[in-house]
């Protein structure tokens, strides 16, 4: 299979990533504002309302849940005598967001724990929210949405589409409690790069220090810069940060090849340089054939009829070429592997071997 239509897509990746490179983009999209942040809520639940798909009686914490939550609803009764199949145990999580305030409504994930086969159609029972530091911050209840669907036969055979297991409620929590933060009293702005880089800790100082002046901001490090706030600027903070957070900045990305292992996905940046280097590339084929032969005894002869195995291996080797490769930028590279006639999978391989031998120069990150 020829690497005609991977040779295109990796031409205008790498042309697209040139483009990129070559144009300002606004400090938001490359730095962040330290502080400003999101926090991971947790809570346990119950789901009801299931159609039979709830957890099995073998699932004691399920059975004890439901007995305390009827319990402090004045009802008494033992986990034990418990036998639903409606009801599932459920962990539900969400994503506080930065200045969410009290009142504010935010989506949560359901997903189950025990052996339920199946979440369409519960509803999910008031449920606290807790941060890190086990405090309350949201409640959380409602029907759920489910992108799936589970259907099992009496005799045990059945289809699954999707994943029924997960389900989502937009909007589905309510905040009870805030993350304190306040932004005008900080008199300093911590700039955190998504991708530390010295040379673009040093553009955004230089930017910042154009449009603010008095040398207020300071690159600490590849990965932090730092904007000390004068006293007569802290009331327009808001106005600040959204300034600074559009100054345009020329971005420095670093020459990167991202490889899929799974899928055999490979992306290839602009400004990925190979130095000299010879590749020989070849295939190895195993043949396994299975022709069982039955043997037949003759007429009279009290003997049996037997199946005689009979494989045969067949090893055939594609003769290797040997290419030499030198200088070559994301065109010539994917150009030169095409013509010996390289997979998406051998074009992996060939750039770990490229990358272990010292020729290429640029970061190979595998996912």
């Amino acid at each position: 299979m020829k690497l005609r239509g991977l040779c295109i897509l990796m031409t205008l990746v790498g042309l697209g990533l040139w483009l990129t490179a070559a144009r300002a983009v606004p400090l938001k999209s490359l730095a962040s504002i330290s502080g400003v942040r999101i926090n991971q809520l947790v809570g346990y639940g119950l789901v009801i309302g299931l159609n039979g798909t709830g957890d099995k009686d073998t699932t004691k914490f399920t059975n004890q849940a439901l007995a305390n939550m009827v319990k402090r609803m004045g009802i008494t009764v033992s986990a034990a005598d418990l036998r639903v199949k409606n009801v599932a145990a459920v962990i539900v999580t969400a994503q506080l967001p930065p200045f969410a305030r009290v009142g504010n409504r935010i989506d949560v994930t359901v997903s189950t724990i025990g052996d339920a086969t199946s979440l369409v159609g519960g509803t999910l029972v008031l449920t606290e929210l807790k941060g890190i530091d086990a405090k309350t911050y949201g409640l959380a209840q409602g029907p759920l949405n489910v992108g799936g669907l589970a259907a099992q036969g009496a005799a045990g055979g059945g289809v699954t589409v999707n994943h029924p297991t997960v389900g989502y409620i937009p909007r589905g929590a309510t905040i009870e409690q805030e993350v304190p933060f306040n932004l005008r009293a900080q008199p300093v702005i911590t700039f955190q790069l998504n991708l530390p880089n010295f040379t673009n800790a040093l553009r955004i100082t230089q930017a910042i220090n154009k449009s603010l002046g008095l040398g207020l901001a300071l690159a600490v490090d590849a990965g932090t810069v730092r904007v000390s706030v004068p006293e007569r600027l802290r009331p327009a903070m808001v106005s600040l940060i959204s300034r600074l957070q559009n100054l345009d900045i020329k971005p420095d990305i670093l020459p990167r090849v991202v490889v899929s292992a799974r899928t055999g996905t490979v992306v290839i940046g602009a400004g990925v340089v190979i130095s000299p280097v010879a590749v020989a590339h070849g295939n190895l084929s195993i043949t396994i054939t299975e022709r069982p032969k039955v043997s037949q005894p003759l007429p009279f002869s009290r003997g049996r009829t037997v199946v005689v195995p009979r494989t045969t291996v067949k090893v055939s080797e594609q003769k290797a070429r040997l290419l030499l490769v030198h200088g070559v930028t994301i065109r010539d590279l994917v150009k030169a592997l095409n013509a010996i006639g390289a997979t998406p999978r051998d074009l992996i391989t060939i750039l770990q071997t490229i990358k272990a031998a010292g020729s290429l120069h640029a970061e190979l990150k595998i996912i």
